[in-house]
């Protein structure tokens, strides 16, 4: 009977030696998996995570000789023992797992991976219902070897549904030209990516397209980001310690997330520098109409700068780059749907808002308003105050600085994050969408910078948390013949000088030039301090393309004198009368026409021609300006008309004008820019 008792005790304790055994092996891994967690974190705290990693390996030391001790005198405190490696593993787990969700919400803002969407569209009438009833037809198809839903994409559905031998594949090396044809019926049908209505329905010609054509086929492809931009990988390695330059690209979309390539429309484009040593930030945000050289497209032709996002981040950023001459290390895409929830989770933001306005929800049904003056937004009311352009007297300028305004109100927020669910809410927010090409351990080092910026306020118990110096890209507004779209469209011509001074701001915000010191200035007490813009002049000149005028109805002395002040070549079918057609389209470009404009004259049927050959031709041409104003007056005493040096609420949309007498104007196109101001908007 004794014995029996010492076996089952003996059994008993063999038992509880192997539980314990198996307790503490998962408790060291569960251990090990909270160290490296923490060490994932890098550069946060690093003494403080040392020091929690030290106290960890400790505890293990410690819990390795109590459990030699323990075999040793057979058994002692059992209960207290295991309580305690219950309690360690708990612990252990807790953190390891935090960690975990939280670098994992940090690494999932750079998408690894992006579904991109191609789609095959005709227009709405025709014949063609589906991909297999398509023979004999012309097809449009993007000449870019690197674009995932403008070749990539398209290729593997030409060739799975065998397009290529019943059919004529035409290629373009633009979505404008490719469209145009479609319009006019010189093609049948176009392979273009599924957004392209968001992409194309701001110009005037186009705002229905999404019902003039329909979709007879899409495909999609998930892709390695880094295999279809090379400005994925480009910053890699890079130290954020470092002054760095980044571009915001808003999205807006009604639905949530950036799972799939949504196209950022170029409407809203943020471009900011930041010195980590000075804790100062440059803020310019780039007018959407902006008439730049566009990087990707042969001949780097001028173009609105809106049009660039249509071929990927990479075309937009070196575009801006190029223009601005500066070298961008980030970008992020940030969907306006995501800011309704972070601003919501941050509590809202309390900002200035300049004007009473008003328009619809997030879902784009309700209907949202917010007042002027010092306000508290929720993230509703906040979406009103960045994406609302229609009321605004400059518009898309106007929205472009109040986007300035919601930033800053984001970022002076972030002072008051309070709980561990904030974190994780606002970590919630920024990973549905956002997408950059930030790494994780780049994310990471914000984490310094961020108590920096912090410490700094508090000393200076400053209102905003960071020092922004806003800039501002002071143009002109001209409607110009767009040579792919073959429309009239209204673009904002940068000032020169404005650029020049935006461009030396941000390269001594970067640390590469000698910031100019101010030895002198005056004020008045009388006169209340107006914070300066740089990039708002005042400066006296504007700059402006000559234009070829609507000849029809002028008489060849008209014409020809013209011509000859202009320094175009004229050359003219007919004898007399007065012109009935021109070779080359109005509003087109001087400097881009080859060879003589051809006009013909109602007057006879002779092909003898009169050519005027005149002087040099200038193609920008200076206009005294009155910036603050908003109009600029000609030099010409010929024409004493205005011109808004911003386009209005409704020219914040591409225009087309087919108007015979819009450019009758000899020197510019003002009656054209004047016509346009009535016509409405999006």
């Amino acid at each position: 009977m004794e014995n029996n008792e010492k076996k089952a005790k003996k059994k008993k304790k063999k038992k509880y030696r192997l539980w314990l055994l198996i307790l503490t092996l998962i408790t060291l891994f569960a251990n090990f998996f909270a160290i490296y967690e923490i060490l994932l974190l890098g550069p946060v705290e690093e003494v403080i995570r040392y020091i929690v990693i030290g106290v960890f390996l400790l505890i293990d030391l410690t819990f390795f000789l109590k459990m030699k001790k323990k075999r040793k005198k057979k058994e002692n405190k059992a209960t207290l023992l295991t309580f305690f490696l219950i309690l360690y593993l708990l612990l252990s787990l807790f953190i390891g797992v935090v960690i975990m969700y939280l670098y994992g919400k940090l690494e999932s803002v750079n998408k690894t991976y992006v579904t991109y969407s191609s789609s095959l569209v005709t227009m709405a009438n025709s014949s063609i219902t589906s991909i297999g009833g398509i023979k004999n037809a012309k097809i449009g198809l993007l000449n870019d070897k690197t674009s995932p839903d403008g070749y990539i994409i398209p290729k593997a559905i030409i060739k799975e549904n065998d397009l290529d031998s019943a059919n004529t594949i035409k290629k373009y090396d633009d979505y404008s030209t490719m469209i145009a044809d479609l319009y006019d019926g010189t093609i049948n049908a176009i392979f273009i990516t599924t957004d392209y209505p968001s992409l194309f329905q701001s110009i005037e010609t186009y705002q229905n397209i999404a019902t003039d054509t329909k979709i007879i086929y899409t495909k999609e492809k998930k892709l390695l980001k880094s295999s279809t931009s090379k400005r994925e990988t480009a910053s890699t390695g890079k130290s954020i310690s470092e002054p760095f330059t980044i571009l915001l690209m808003g999205v807006d979309s009604t639905d949530e997330g950036l799972s799939k390539n949504t196209v950022a429309n170029g409407d809203s484009l943020i471009l900011i520098t930041f010195n980590p040593k000075t804790l100062n930030a440059t803020m310019l945000s780039i007018p959407r109409d902006s008439y730049v050289p566009i990087s990707c497209w042969s001949g780097t032709p001028e173009n609105k700068i809106t049009h660039a996002a249509a071929y990927g981040t990479d075309c937009m950023m070196s575009t801006i780059e190029n223009y601005f001459d500066v070298k961008i290390d980030y970008y992020a895409k940030i969907n306006f749907r995501g800011l309704v929830s972070l601003v919501n989770t941050l509590g809202g933001i309390d900002v200035e808002v300049p004007q009473d306005l008003c328009t619809d929800d997030s879902n784009r049904e309700g209907y949202i308003c917010i007042k002027q003056g010092l306000h508290h937004l929720n993230g509703e009311q906040a979406l009103v105050l960045a994406r609302n352009r229609k009321q605004l007297a400059n518009g898309d300028l106007d929205r472009g600085l109040n986007q300035q305004i919601v930033i800053q109100g984001l970022i002076n927020k972030v002072k008051d994050m309070s709980s561990v669910s904030q974190v994780m809410g606002v970590l919630d927010a920024i990973s549905n969408n956002l997408d950059t090409n930030f790494t994780t351990k780049q994310i990471l080092s914000f984490y310094d910078i961020a108590k920096d910026i912090t410490n700094n306020a508090l000393q200076k118990d400053d209102a905003d948390l960071l020092n922004i110096e806003q800039l501002f890209l002071s143009g002109t507004g001209q409607m110009i013949y767009d040579e792919r779209s073959r429309l009239v469209l209204w673009d904002y011509i940068p000032n020169k000088e404005s650029r020049k001074d935006i461009i030396n701001a941000m390269k001594v915000n970067l640390g590469k030039k000698d910031p100019t010191m101010v030895k002198e200035f005056s004020f008045s007490i009388n006169t209340p301090y107006e914070k300066v813009v740089t990039g708002t002049g005042p400066y006296k000149t504007s700059f402006k393309y000559t234009l070829l005028p609507d000849f029809t109805g002028d008489t060849m002395a008209t014409a020809q004198a013209w011509a000859t002040k202009n320094g175009v070549k004229v050359t003219f079918k007919g004898n007399s009368g007065h012109v009935i057609a021109q070779s080359y389209p109005t509003n087109k470009r001087v400097d881009l026409i080859s060879g003589s404009v051809v006009l013909t004259l109602s007057g006879g049927s002779s092909e003898s021609s009169t050519v005027t050959d005149s002087k040099s031709n200038t193609t920008v041409r200076d206009n005294t300006t009155s910036n603050g104003g908003s109009t600029i007056k000609d030099n010409d005493k010929s024409d004493n008309s205005t011109v808004p040096t911003v386009p209005d609420d409704s020219k914040s949309d591409d225009k087309t004008d087919t108007s015979k007498d819009d450019n009758k104007n000899t020197e510019t196109d003002s009656k054209t820019e004047e016509k346009d101001n009535n016509q409405p908007s999006e």
